[in-house]
């Protein structure tokens, strides 16, 4: 593997520094608190306890730099700026389902350029650099070579934020059911796109999601050879909250989909 970017070394280290918090809490997790942040949406002192390793860790090499984070919010102005979630799949952790990871992505001057997602549970480290590629565990990682839905095995999360978005993404789901060799829902956004990227899954698509959720996860997809848009085939998916990506033909194949659905207002009777 290719020297690391210095602020990807930095990322790298926040990732482990969080993920360390996250492995120590979760063999007691009696031990520590749950709020609702809202309808379905939960926050542990585990969070934030990992959002301030990571913090603590960028912010002493990059004083300078501005972080927009899940649980502190958005701080400091730069054309530089840090994108964390310090725990994505809460609620997975919160019940001990091992599906969770810390995301850490560098915006600069509003482009993507550094990746981290960091499984602890696995111990895999997902990596990404613009124009170097994309690493699992020091391995480059490349999109899976299937060319159609039908055999594709797609990832998706379903809108808990919000519940009025609910009726069109069943369309969507009812459809992708049909058109493809299954749907997995395993509950962090984060580790579906890092999935992508590594072949595991060959698309993903879901709605309702905050930009910390997606932007390591699309740097990964991209530089693994992998498509990524909102659903109107743009690049405005971390403003949008919304994602479709997959390998270059089931991208195209799993978009089309998806904005068929959208327009379709009532439910085909043929489905």
């Amino acid at each position: 593997m290719h020297a690391l970017h210095p602020m990807l070394n930095t990322a790298i280290k926040a990732a482990r520094r969080a993920g360390a918090v996250i492995s120590r809490a979760s063999r007691d997790p009696g031990a520590f608190t749950v709020t609702a942040k809202r309808r379905n949406d939960f926050v542990t002192e585990v969070d934030k306890a990992a959002e301030e390793a990571v913090i603590e860790v960028l912010r002493t090499a990059y004083p300078d730099h501005a972080i927009l984070a899940e649980e502190s919010g958005a701080s400091g102005q730069s054309e530089y700026e840090w994108i964390i979630d310090p725990l994505d799949g809460t609620t997975n952790f919160i019940h001990g389902f091992p599906q969770y990871a810390v995301s850490i992505a560098l915006r600069h001057k509003g482009v993507v350029t550094q990746a981290v997602i960091f499984d602890p549970t696995r111990n895999e480290l997902f990596v990404a650099s613009r124009g170097r590629g994309a690493y699992l565990n020091d391995q480059r990682i490349r999109v899976s070579k299937r060319a159609h839905l039908k055999e594709s095995l797609i990832g998706t999360g379903f809108p808990y934020r919000e519940a009025g978005g609910i009726d069109e993404y069943l369309r969507i789901f009812k459809r992708v059911t049909f058109e493809s060799a299954g749907i997995r829902r395993a509950g962090a956004a984060a580790l579906d796109l890092a999935y992508v990227a590594c072949g595991r899954l060959d698309g993903f698509w879901e709605k309702g999601l905050a930009p910390w959720d997606m932007a390591a996860g699309s740097l990964l997809v991209l530089e693994a050879g992998g498509l990524i848009s909102d659903f109107d085939g743009e690049a405005e998916f971390l403003e949008r909250g919304e994602v479709v990506c997959g390998t270059p033909k089931v991208f195209a194949q799993l978009l089309q989909v998806v904005q068929q659905q959208r327009r379709a207002r009532e439910p085909e009777q043929s489905a």
